[in-house]
């Protein structure tokens, strides 16, 4: 039986997540982001990095405004997004850009299961999958990587220029590594929080439906996070990836 105490912190975890994110929205309507792609990505990584994400936003989203930076060009100063920033720092940025695909294509995998069960039947469950969760997972990447390339996407076409096709290519290249070291935590996580924590301790299953998988959620994205990270440190010192 899931306990009280946890229910609650569930509870109160989610909220606070959906609370910085609805801060951060509130400030990008007010001051975009130069890039627009990341008025999505800072919303939505709050969603999990809750008190640290908003943070972050305040500390380093901010030098990355539309009013930033013309304040910067009309001083011929440098962008201060980039010249502000530690390299660490961009590298965390580069992550959430990453993690913020995967996030969005985690929740609509999941709950697209969770409507339409006949999916995960379809991908093995019941007969390569003795559990629903692994299945799942097969949906999870896809939707993932779907909307981490769309991400990376819209951030490396504008930034050099390319044409679509080409576009695309480079996408993929810099951010397959970087999303699949994500889902790699995520996963793991799930798989300990779902068959050892609840199972066996709890004795009680992790459902979509419950605030509880969402908690574990948000837990398992950070560690996603923390996975992805050295990943992301690698694609900028090779260049792969557009520094943020």
């Amino acid at each position: 039986m899931v306990p009280l105490w946890l229910h609650l912190l569930a509870i109160a975890s989610l909220t606070l997540g959906f609370a910085c994110a609805a801060l951060i929205a509130i400030a990008e309507l007010r001051d975009p982001q130069h890039m627009w792609i990341m008025n999505l990505v800072w919303p939505t990584t709050a969603l999990f990095g809750t008190g640290l994400a908003l943070w972050a936003y305040l500390r380093y989203g901010r030098l990355d405004t539309r009013s930033a930076m013309a304040a910067a060009e009309a001083r011929g100063a440098d962008p201060p997004g980039t010249a502000a920033t530690p390299f660490p720092a961009m590298v965390g940025k580069g992550t959430t850009h990453c993690g913020a695909g995967c996030t969005l294509g985690d929740i609509c995998a999941e709950w697209l299961v969770f409507f339409v069960p006949a999916i995960a039947a379809g991908l093995g469950y019941g007969s390569l999958f003795g559990r629903m969760m692994f299945a799942v997972w097969i949906v999870d990447y896809v939707f993932a990587f779907g909307f981490g390339i769309l991400f990376q996407y819209f951030t490396i076409v504008p930034m050099r220029g390319l044409s679509p096709g080409r576009g695309l290519i480079e996408a993929v290249k810099a951010d397959a590594l970087s999303l699949t070291a994500w889902q790699v935590g995520m996963y793991g996580f799930m798989a300990f929080a779902a068959l050892f924590l609840f199972e066996d301790l709890m004795h009680a299953p992790l459902e979509t439906g419950r605030v509880e998988f969402w908690f574990m959620m948000q837990l398992a994205m950070l560690v996603g996070f923390a996975t992805s990270y050295p990943v992301n440190w690698w694609l900028l010192r090779r260049g792969i990836k557009e520094p943020m």
